[in-house]
């Protein structure tokens, strides 16, 4: 009551209209704010889930024995497995002789200018190029599969790597980004591919008519796709590419031919792995089951812990349903995913509070 007695009635009509003016001003500015943000909205993709952040993994130099000789590593990009592409990353360099001479060919499907920070900012000294996937290249070919995960078209960006890559790449190593190298990629970049398009680790006690369906072994013409050949289970997580050969015998445009056919038959029930299979099953490089201790996620459906095979480890996959990080999260763990944790760069909420 005080404050207003002391008020004149001229000041308090110049108050008065002061106010007025103030409140027009901001409904103006919120309205041209609106209408400015309703036209950016049209362009402006749905913001994801905030990215993990990561510690900056240390920096690994070249031994003295290292030449020139660069090593061509292609893999995915995705806010999904980022985690575990960190992982990967950082397990190739810490066992690599020449960790200077790696170089690494990232496929994405969304330009995405906070990953690319992200890679920047926890490995600075990585050498790395990214391409874009062009994902209409498949959105029309993919079937559905028995998991979410293997229909996504960054699944099929191994299918175009060879289209993908500079010309004066002549040979790459794929991996997936489950995985750990235990061992110096060198060894595996060195493997003698003797004439062939590809090499993997082959499995050939595993039970190679499961990966199609009934339908596909009853139809004469597509049964003997095989014919001549004594095809073998392989797993395209991990796969050393003569990019040259890839490119010259079109072996893009024969596995598309494939996912033509599944688009009318339905002949198989995975991803992209059976059309891989029909073309180069039975007609690749077999190289010692060290490079590809795969399963370890368990199967596509239940992702079951499943413990390590005999015989020397010089690569960890965790292909199927159960990814380590995700479990290591949830607290159920299985033990495998313990050789997956010392390369884990992701920084959570209690590392940073400790900070």
């Amino acid at each position: 009551m005080a404050f207003r007695r002391s008020l004149s009635p001229s000041l308090l009509i110049g108050l008065l209209s002061l106010v007025s003016t103030v409140s027009l001003i901001f409904v103006a500015s919120l309205a041209t704010t609106t209408a400015a943000t309703s036209v950016r909205l049209s362009f402006i993709r749905k913001p994801s889930k905030p990215l993990p952040l990561f510690r900056e993994a240390p920096v690994f130099h070249n031994g003295d024995e290292c030449t020139n000789d660069i090593v061509h590593v292609a893999m995915t990009l995705d806010s999904n497995y980022l985690r575990g592409t960190m992982a990967a990353v950082l397990s190739i360099l810490q066992h690599s002789f020449c960790p200077e001479n790696v170089y690494f060919h990232f496929l994405w499907s969304h330009c995405d200018e906070e990953i690319y920070t992200t890679i920047k900012t926890t490995f600075p000294y990585l050498r790395f190029k990214i391409y874009k996937f062009d994902s209409k290249k498949v959105c029309g070919k993919i079937s559905k599969s028995i998991r979410h995960a293997l229909d996504q078209p960054l699944n099929y960006a191994r299918v175009y790597l060879a289209d993908m890559l500079p010309k004066n790449v002549n040979r790459v190593i794929y991996l997936d980004s489950d995985i750990v190298m235990v061992d110096d990629i060198r060894k595996l970049w060195r493997v003698n591919l003797e004439g062939k398009v590809l090499a993997a680790p082959e499995y050939c006690k595993a039970n190679f008519k499961r990966y199609f369906t009934n339908g596909f072994w009853m139809d004469r013409n597509l049964s003997k796709t095989f014919r001549g050949r004594n095809p073998c289970y392989f797993n395209t997580g991990v796969m050393v590419v003569d990019v040259h050969k890839w490119r010259e015998g079109g072996y893009s445009y024969k596995v598309e031919e494939w996912m033509a056919v599944q688009k009318q038959k339905r002949i198989y029930h995975l991803g992209s792995l059976p059309p891989f299979l029909l073309v180069f099953a039975g007609n690749i490089k077999g190289i010692d089951h060290r490079w590809n201790q795969h399963g370890l996620g368990g199967d596509n459906i239940q992702g079951k812990c499943r413990s390590l095979h005999p015989g020397p480890i010089s690569l960890l996959h965790w292909s199927g349903k159960g990814k380590p990080w995700l479990r290591l999260d949830s607290r159920k763990p299985c033990t495998v995913d313990h050789l997956w944790a010392p390369y884990d760069l992701y920084r959570s909420s209690k590392n940073r509070l400790e900070e």
